[in-house]
């Protein structure tokens, strides 16, 4: 039997899970397209386009991945580009140009240091941006594949993750941003054609200070209740800048306890959220530096297990309780669930409905059904 505290522990960790759940709109409210919730939550990782589009899944009821696709390639509303702790980043593209002033100056360094690293001098380097920049306003947007054969054509070193980090360092240098879906696969553009004009990797002064107090702003509107620390982790920049951030809305959050801070406009939190799958580097495993509130301690290596990796996971009331895969094949998915402990038959049959609606997602055939491929040992006694 538990004792009081504990008992207040897990009622208090239940509550700001709630909170977070609806910041996060994992209670899916009605009406939200595809741009809507890109808006919302600000920033959704996009090393993995597929992972996006699935985070935009379990926040949107009426949404289809191709409505990422048509945002990314035809009306150009959303863009990806390598913001938040200089990783790829899907956003709108209103919020592109002062998120990329806030974020990309501080990460040339460590860009220059993994060129090092991929045997391209500075020199190779700077070739690279100019072969970069030609390519694409001589031929308009280009993918990975055709800008390596560019840069190769001009003595260019591309081998290892030297290619990635080329590129990486033309879009710190608001040369190039990630926008249309070409067979599949995202091809870059000119950042100053594509964005309507070329964004400043250099905000200082007080464009700096307004940039910060709407990083905060909007950070919150997707992540509260939170700590400065916890927007310094999500951002990538200086726990000094995130806390002037936050200070400078200071009149539009309350204090919830514990260091956390949320918009005082805040709608009260959803019931309990239905179980849901959730694709890998999802949000709801990214917002915050302890994702305790999430995942269990003792399962937190089977959801991260290092090397930047984030797993799908599955949830239920926003608690994960397993990860999980799919397959494609033949114009039909399929799921393979890894609970921690065995699920009850409804939660599995739950987790099967939303299986489907990854498939309606996706449009693709699938079934009300997921296969648990790997169940725990049942625990001895105690």
């Amino acid at each position: 039997m538990g004792t009081p505290a504990r008992a207040d522990a897990g009622a208090e960790a239940a509550r700001l899970r709630a909170r977070r759940a609806g910041a996060q709109l994992l209670d899916r409210p009605a009406g939200l397209g595809a741009e809507d919730v890109v808006r919302h939550v600000l920033a959704v990782q996009a090393q993995d386009l597929r992972a996006a589009r699935l985070a935009v899944r379990a926040r949107a009821t009426a949404a289809r991945a191709r409505d990422v696709d048509r945002a990314l390639t035809e009306s150009r509303s959303l863009v990806v580009g390598w913001l938040a702790r200089g990783t790829l980043h899907l956003v709108a593209r209103e919020d592109y140009a002062w998120l990329f002033g806030l974020t990309a100056r501080g990460r040339l360094a460590g860009n220059a240091r993994r060129l090092r690293q991929e045997g391209v001098s500075s020199a190779a380097a700077e070739r690279a941006v100019a072969v970069v920049e030609r390519a694409l306003a001589a031929a308009g947007p280009l993918t990975r594949r055709e800008l390596g054969e560019r840069l190769e054509s001009a003595g260019v070193p591309t081998q290892g993750q030297a290619l990635v980090h080329l590129l990486a360092l033309a879009a710190f240098r608001a040369v190039c941003v990630l926008g249309p879906v070409r067979d599949g696969a995202q091809a870059f553009a000119l950042a100053r054609e594509w964005l309507g004009a070329q964004p400043r990797s250099d905000l200082t002064g007080d464009a700096r200070d307004r940039a910060l107090a709407e990083l905060a702003r909007r950070y919150l509107i997707g992540h509260g209740p939170a700590t400065a620390a916890d927007l310094a982790g999500w951002s990538g920049l200086a726990l000094g800048e995130a806390r002037a951030g936050v200070e400078a809305i200071a009149r539009e959050l309350v204090e919830v306890g514990d260091g956390l801070v949320d918009l005082a406009r805040r709608p009260a939190a959803p019931e309990p959220v239905a179980p849901r799958l959730l694709g890998a580097f999802d949000p709801w495993l990214l917002g915050w530096k302890d994702r305790g509130f999430a995942v269990a301690a003792e399962f937190a290596r089977r959801v991260h297990p290092g090397g930047g990796m984030l797993r799908a996971v599955a949830t239920d009331d926003a608690v994960a309780v397993g990860t999980w895969t799919a397959r494609r094949a033949g114009g039909r998915l399929s799921v393979a669930l890894e609970p921690f402990e065995p699920l009850a038959p409804e939660l599995q049959a739950a987790l099967g409905e939303d299986a489907a609606d990854v498939a309606r997602f996706e449009g693709l055939a699938g079934g009300r059904g997921v296969r648990q491929s790997s169940l725990p040992r049942p625990r001895p006694p105690p």
